[in-house]
């Protein structure tokens, strides 16, 4: 009888979470088959891309996500296993592939292969108020590393210049049937292992008007002081995003955020961003995306231009068709331009440019 009673529990959850909006910033969204209190899923996103500058060390500049030139590869691939009783949950994601080699490369031995680990405690029964603690998902812009989640394919500049991964304590506090709200005490800006003595506040709030639209913010506080950049002191963040689900044909999603960098000995710098992406459903099955986002970082804070230059300002925009193979299946296509007002690009002979262009396809399935 208690398994069937957990087994219900989980099917009522995954009901609840697709009556309403799914915050796609969460990686918490791949379904499990329990027995009993465990859950136990997977994920395997392969990919191939093409960047028509050629990049002599086979790397797409600029990304974590499926950021391998001319081959065939694994952006991501991992196990989900979880454990939840009434009063507590825990979740262990071991994770492989050039996703993991490219954006935990600053994490030491095999927290270079921790998605998440984490377990939480139920502190109030009548309140429904969590706390977990350890590596756990970023609630920061639309989008996450699962790609199947997502309108288009890769992962646009937003995600990938704030953290994927937070290591620390999150206080899950329903305030409404409409509103969420979230409290972080955290290491520091995508760390694992802390690189400095200090610890960072972040902040979120879920807002679901109804059953088709979620609007989010996050706010970041926290003293980024590093070996790689000693001269850094208090970064300050906000995003704010939507997402619009009306119904089987159009979806619609942005995101807009800020960031101010303290730095030691020179001026504040700022950094912004700002996305579109929409998509239409022709049939149940295919489906195509567009996307325009602007990435503006005129003193290089978050991104470093590979060409040496002093700033990075640049736009794209793509396009992505989609094939819904199986319920768990997905297979896509997508072409993506890069315009920049700095030469920030390296061309096919290694000379710096102000453009780039990328396909990729991808093979994605989930169980």
């Amino acid at each position: 009888m208690p398994r069937v009673v957990t087994l219900l529990c989980f099917v009522l959850m995954i009901e609840w979470v697709h009556g309403q909006v799914i915050n796609t910033a969460t990686m918490d969204t791949v379904e499990t088959t329990v027995i009993g209190h465990v859950g136990l899923g997977g994920y395997v996103d392969s990919y191939y891309g093409y960047n028509f500058n050629k990049p002599a060390d086979g790397y797409n500049p600029y990304f974590v996500s499926s950021a391998r030139h001319n081959e065939l590869a694994i952006n991501l691939a991992y196990v989900d296993v979880r454990y939840r009783s009434k009063y507590m949950r825990v979740r262990f994601v071991p994770g492989f592939g050039t996703y993991m080699d490219a954006n935990y490369a600053t994490e030491p031995g095999s927290l270079k292969n921790m998605v998440e680990a984490n377990v939480g405690v139920l502190i109030s029964e009548k309140k429904k108020i969590w706390l977990d603690a350890g590596v756990l998902g970023s609630p920061y812009t639309n989008e996450s590393a699962i790609s199947k989640d997502h309108l288009m394919y890769t992962r646009s500049f937003a995600p990938e210049y704030v953290p994927y991964y937070i290591t620390g304590a999150k206080l899950s506090v329903p305030l409404s049937e409409k509103v969420n709200a979230y409290l972080y005490l955290i290491n520091g800006w995508q760390v694992i292992q802390d690189n400095n003595t200090g610890k960072s506040v972040g902040t979120q709030l879920e807002y679901r008007p109804n059953s088709t639209m979620l609007f989010n913010w996050d706010t970041y506080i926290g003293d980024e002081r590093s070996p790689n950049h000693t001269n850094y002191r208090m970064r300050y963040f906000s995003d704010f995003y939507w997402i619009y689900r009306p119904g089987n044909r159009w979806m619609a999603t942005s995101c807009v955020y800020v960031g101010l960098q303290d730095r030691e000995g020179l001026s504040s710098a700022s950094w912004w961003q700002a996305n579109f992406i929409a998509r239409y459903s022709f049939t149940e099955v295919i489906s195509v995306s567009a996307r325009l986002e602007h990435f503006h970082d005129p003193s290089g804070v978050i991104a470093s231009p590979v060409t040496g230059a002093s700033s990075f300002r640049t736009t794209s925009y793509g396009v992505c068709a989609n094939f819904q193979l199986h319920k768990m299946a997905l297979f896509r296509l997508e072409a993506r331009q890069f315009m920049s007002q700095d030469n920030v690009y390296v061309d096919r002979n290694s000379n710096p440019t102000t453009s780039s262009t990328l396909l990729v396809g991808s093979l994605t399935a989930w169980f």
